[in-house]
Parts: structure tokens; sequence; C-alpha cells
């Protein structure tokens, strides 16, 4: 069998990476927390092009008809980038929920948004039962929203809206007041909780992907310090204690990188152990990203404190992310679960509470 990505995939991979560091620069970055959304509808129409929206809607839809082992590597190059627009929510998220939509009974549904996606033309935002926010719904034209067991599709304009602060000035949380109704439910019972609990394991499965890719940010920004920063007349990076933190940090990343490929082969497979396969790739990208955080900021010194520096855009990232669909807590504990009690993650949206 084979283990690596294909050269298309590589390629794929490479080109997006090239696009971010031209158009997806720290001063863009910046420049986007003042903004009114901070979100660029220029940016977003840039990613369509390059077909980001549309990697996994069907080709029949205008989309490229890819899987979650493409998309991983895209998303480990955009938490490269600190992008902040709603590739998660959207790509990773929403279109393949839409897809499976579309196989319950919901074709007019799906019809409709996954062409308008692939186009650039919308975005998307998904709710999900272990938060009481949605992120980007601000900027979404359709949220898939639950209720319970069941699926809720809402169009922006019958949503209420209010912002919820956050530490992550890229971040777009917000509260949404809306009415479920017959009108808006597309799926219900049964059928409905298993499209959630996949949609769920997309989103953990997606935040870390990013997550491995704002690791690696952070220890290459400390790197680069390194080299710079010279004390005692020499760079500080020839120092073996300086070498060891970012060695140890790479060395976390490089160990997470397997598992969170992993996780992605099983999401695309569709195997049955798919949801602990994304709770171990959440848990080793999260503690992988924070630690890279903590080695970083070490490195730094003073510095890396102060507002000018950029480190604390990708820090912060660190953070904000460990908290997305499921804290780092929760995804160790539902893996507990399966080893130890063989359930397989059956509680995905219930109390999932640490073994005694």
């Amino acid at each position: 069998m084979e283990f690596t990505f294909s050269e298309d995939q590589q390629m794929l991979q490479e080109a997006v990476r090239e696009f971010l560091a031209g158009e997806c620069t720290p001063d863009v970055v910046r420049g986007l927390w003042d903004s009114e959304t901070g979100r660029s509808p220029e940016l977003w129409a840039q990613l369509a092009e390059l077909g980001i929206p549309g990697l996994r809607v069907p080709e029949d839809d205008g989309g490229l008809g890819m899987d979650e082992r493409d998309l991983v590597l895209v998303l480990e190059e955009t938490g490269r980038a600190a992008l902040a627009e709603p590739v998660i929510a959207t790509a990773a998220v929403g279109v393949p929920l839409l897809t499976e939509l579309r196989e319950a009974g919901q074709a007019e549904l799906a019809g409709r948004w996954l062409g308008a996606v692939a186009s650039g033309k919308a975005r998307l935002a998904v709710g999900h039962a272990r938060s009481p926010f949605v992120a980007d719904a601000h900027v979404a034209d359709l949220l898939l929203l639950p209720d319970g067991d069941d699926l809720h599709a809402v169009e922006a304009a019958s949503a209420g809206l209010t912002a919820q602060p956050s530490n992550d000035q890229s971040q777009r949380l917000f509260s949404v007041d809306w009415s479920p109704s017959a009108a808006t439910r597309v799926a219900e019972g049964s059928e409905g909780a298993a499209l959630q609990k996949a949609a769920f394991d997309r989103g953990a499965l997606a935040c870390a992907a990013q997550q491995l890719g704002v690791g690696q940010q952070l220890i290459d920004m400390g790197a680069l310090y390194a080299t710079q920063r010279q004390q005692f007349g020499v760079a500080i990076g020839s120092f073996q204690a300086v070498k060891h933190r970012l060695a140890n940090a790479q060395v976390k990343v490089e160990y997470a990188r397997a598992v969170v490929y992993r996780a992605a082969h099983s999401v695309a497979t569709g195997q049955p152990e798919r949801s602990v396969d994304v709770s171990m790739a959440k848990v080793g990208a999260g503690e992988a990203a924070l630690f890279a955080a903590k080695e970083a900021l070490q490195v730094h010194g003073a510095i890396g404190y102060t507002y000018e520096q950029d480190l604390h855009v990708w820090m912060k990232r660190a953070w904000s992310l460990d908290l997305a669909f499921g804290t780092g807590a929760w995804h160790r504990a539902r893996v507990a679960d399966a080893v130890i009690d063989g359930t397989e993650a059956v509680r995905a949206f219930g109390y999932c509470a640490p073994p005694n």
C-alpha cells in the first residue's frame, strides 16, 4: 500500500503555499483585524480561482471532486499562513455535509449551494452541539445548525447574530438567534445525528491540519530569530539549549503530522475507527502547536510579548484552534473511551468524562 502523497497532491500544496505567501502576509492578516468583517471578499475570490472552497465539491457541481487526503495538505498551508477566511466551515465541513444531505434526499438544497460555493459566490457556516457559538456566521450565506438530533439549513437573512469576544483577533464567533421549523429541517433523528457526528469529525480534522501548519510556522519563526539575535557576540541559535527547544518542538510536530494524515485517510475512506483517529489527530496536533508556541516564545524572549512582533498572530491561532471542535481534554477522553471500553466514541456530543 502506498502511504505517501502523490505528485499532484504535493504540487497542489506547493501552489497554495506560494499563493498564500504572497497574498496572505502578516500585514494582510493584521489589516483585516480592523475591517468590519475581518474577512476579505477579494481574497476569497482568489481562493475560489485556485479551487480551494470547491475542492470537496463534486465535479458535476463545478468542483474538483477531491477528498480529505487532498484537503489536509491545503489546510496545513492555511494554518502556516494564518489564513482567517472560513475555509474550515465552508470547504472542510459544509461542502461534504451538503453532499451527504443530497444523498439523504435534499438534492435541491445541495444543487443550489454546492455550485455557488465552488464558484466563490457563497460561503457556509456550520454549528455543532459542543459549542454555543458559530464561527464566521456573519459572512455565511447559509448556516447549517443543529437542534438536538435534527439538522437545519438556515439562510443568513433568517438569523440574528450577536458577536462574541475572542482572544484571537482573526477569529469571529457569533451566537445565532433562529427558530427551528419544518421548513428549515433537512435531516432528523438518527440520520441527523449521524450527519452531525460526521461533520464534527471533519471539523476536528481540519483544525488539526491547520494546527500542523501553525506549529511549523512558529518553529520556523523561532529558528529565524535564533539566527538573527546575538548574545555574547554569537547568534543564540548556536547555543545548545536553544537548539534543543526548537528540536523538541519539531519532533512533536512531525509525530503529529503522521497521525493527522492517518485521520484524513480514515475520514476520506469512511473507516469505522474514524472518530478515534480524528480525536488522536486533534490531541497530537493541538499539543504540538501549543508546545511550539511556548518554545518559540521562549526563544524570542521579551520581544515575543510585544504587539509589533508577529509571533502572537500564530500563538493566538494555536490557542483558538485548540478550543475549536472539541478541546484536547475532550478528545483525549473520547480516545480513552474507545481504548478502555471499546465504545468507538458513541458519546460524540454528550458529556464524555475522563476515565477514573
